[in-house]
């Protein structure tokens, strides 16, 4: 966020933090952090030589802007389709996202769904609950964003289950499924979910004759070590694990609860204003979806919920 955004976002604020970074141990080029800004040139010069101890300092570069066309996310379907032409999707910078990450897990998504879209098949989606792919494009096309767009983990209810360790057991079969991912790899996953489950049962067993600190519960050496610390993980945080498993299982309810695709919003008695436009502006695909809109309330997910149980 630049400077002058931040001035007019925050006007109540008297201060602003900089960080003044050198660029390297020898180096005399020194980098403002929190300072971003678009400003021109001479303004740049009069802001930074308001802050104390910068009254003579000279530029080397110059901040500058870059400015994109971007689309409203909320024109996508959750497969990254554009809802208004038949067989267009769209990944990207276009979609209102910002870094290299985010542009690439869209791009693998879009390319996917384009290629299951020519063979006549269902659109890939990822559920929140199975990969950050999942909530950062779940954001964008329920949510909508009004800034670029950047995945964080705060961003991820179901983060603890999310992790990098566990990212082959969450997605190597859907990928195989898919054909994204070989028989070679498959197959390696299998080996390594059968042998995570026995070291856990193993481990279990020696938590109840002595005791995770006793040596009846150390792993077993010849175990892979990938396998040994994946199981060390599912006994140390099971508590925390199962806690948000049963969350997920109540996130799931929802998101099966499919939601017609010509619903006429307009018409559902119950539903407040707001709640109309902006699902007829989303068009959810599931009840789920449905209550992660921004301006509809839990009072018309009920609304919603009788509707679908008249049929």
């Amino acid at each position: 966020m630049s400077i002058e955004d931040k001035v007019d976002r925050f006007p109540d604020r008297e201060r602003h933090q900089l960080f003044l970074e050198p660029e390297g141990l020898e180096a005399e080029e020194v980098y403002v952090q929190g300072m971003s800004t678009s400003l021109p040139e001479e303004l740049q010069e009069q802001v930074y030589r308001l802050v104390p101890g910068m009254e003579r300092v000279e530029f080397l570069r110059y901040a500058y802007s870059i400015e994109y066309e971007c689309l409203d996310p909320l024109c996508l379907t959750a497969g990254l389709a554009y809802k208004g032409v038949s067989g267009l999707f769209c990944a990207g910078q276009i979609n209102g996202t910002s870094g290299y990450e985010e542009a690439a897990a869209q791009g693998l998504m879009a390319g996917i769904n384009a290629v299951r879209f020519l063979d006549g098949r269902e659109p890939f989606v990822l559920e929140r609950s199975e990969a950050y792919i999942g909530v950062l494009i779940d954001d964008l096309v329920t949510k909508g964003t009004e800034e670029p767009y950047r995945i964080m983990t705060s961003r991820a209810e179901f983060r603890l289950v999310l992790r990098q360790d566990n990212a082959d057991l969450r997605l190597t079969a859907k990928g195989y499924e898919i054909g994204l991912a070989s028989r070679e790899r498959f197959e390696r996953y299998v080996a390594k979910a059968a042998g995570v489950a026995a070291e856990v049962r193993r481990l279990r067993s020696g938590k109840a004759a002595g005791g995770l600190s006793g040596k009846v519960d150390e792993s077993h050496p010849d175990i892979p070590r990938a396998v040994r610390e994946q199981a060390e993980i599912e006994i140390k945080y099971a508590g925390y694990i199962e806690k948000q498993k049963r969350q997920i299982e109540k996130f799931e309810r929802l998101e099966h609860k499919r939601l017609p695709e010509g619903l006429d919003y307009a018409s559902l008695e119950g539903l407040r204003l707001e709640a109309r436009e902006k699902l007829a502006q989303v068009r959810p695909a599931s009840l789920g979806q449905a209550a992660r809109i921004s301006g509809v309330s839990p009072a018309d997910i009920s609304v919603l919920m009788v509707h679908l149980a008249r049929g």
